[in-house]
């Protein structure tokens, strides 16, 4: 499957599990009174969301560069990113807010072993997609599988603690599980933050990483008739970028053998780098002085 195949699968299954999770953590949380279960299920709820957010973003992304969108649509995954760190940060707050007047009301935890088997299920669940969807994410480099594979291993550790919570409610410790759904609050709000940074960054046009700069001017140096580069420029398409640059070759070049050097160099940098998209670049004879014999 290629990229875009691979995503939309990968979605589906999400919004699958999730709505699976989303049933059973909210029964369990409901009939347990547990806080930190209550939390987990929010969680899976914007999770659908969020899944469903991947699969419209990827579908979108997917479409050919058209008369009105001349670089394609690939900028759909980093806006549908963008909002599903927003719902995610959301998300945490109402977890908190539900944590805390919980604790204020007083209520108690009715332990049931059903927390500690939605739990068990949950992390399978959880662990398994995000093999899954970190495999996607590697091979293809797609934002909306990044933020869906760390969601998936998120959910799992987070689950983990309602898991603890669930079994030290055993023993009476109600405050425990006032402390975990807090915490799962938290570390959503870490999480949603990061991926908000990320697509933000590639929305407002962040040049490429010095790595992948670096990458692209080696290539350049190892053409010797390339005398100087100027105005280097680039811009991200999606997950990818157009470069642009300005290279200096001797003037008493013909202009066929000038800009053949050029389209040497973008055929050599789009192949060699799968960073790039596209590689424009604008020719300039130097002077240069011929030597005397």
């Amino acid at each position: 499957m290629n990229r875009y195949q691979s995503t939309y699968l990968a979605s589906f299954i999400g919004i699958i599990g999730n709505l699976v999770l989303l049933v059973f953590k909210a029964i369990v949380g409901f009939l347990s009174n547990s806080q930190a279960m209550l939390a987990d299920a929010i969680n899976s709820f914007g999770d659908v969301f969020s899944s469903l957010m991947s699969f419209i973003g990827n579908k979108i992304s997917s479409k050919d560069a058209d008369n009105d969108h001349n670089l394609g649509h690939g900028k759909a995954e980093y806006i549908f990113s963008f909002v599903i760190s927003i719902i995610m940060f959301y998300t945490a707050i109402i977890i908190v807010k539900k944590a805390i007047g919980t604790y204020i009301k007083g209520e108690e935890i009715n332990f049931s072993y059903l927390l500690v088997i939605t739990c068990i299920i949950t992390i399978i669940i959880k662990f398994s997609l995000y093999i899954y969807t970190d495999k996607i994410y590697k091979k293809h480099h797609n934002i909306l599988m990044k933020a869906t594979s760390r969601d998936h291993r998120n959910d799992c550790l987070l689950t983990l603690l309602t898991l603890s919570s669930a079994i030290l409610g055993i023993f009476g410790f109600r405050v425990f599980d006032i402390i975990i759904a807090i915490i799962i609050a938290l570390w959503i709000i870490v999480s949603s933050l990061k991926i908000m940074r990320e697509s933000y960054d590639i929305l407002m046009d962040k040049c490429m990483d010095e790595d992948t700069k670096n990458k692209v001017f080696e290539i350049i140096d190892k053409h010797e008739e390339v005398l100087r580069v100027n105005h280097f420029n680039s811009t991200p398409v999606g997950y990818r970028y157009q470069i642009s640059f300005t290279i200096f070759v001797d003037g008493n070049l013909s202009t066929f053998a000038s800009h053949d050097i050029a389209n040497k160099l973008e055929r050599e940098i789009e192949a060699d780098i799968p960073e790039v998209y596209l590689t424009v670049i604008h020719v300039n004879p130097l002077k240069i002085k011929n030597s005397k014999s």
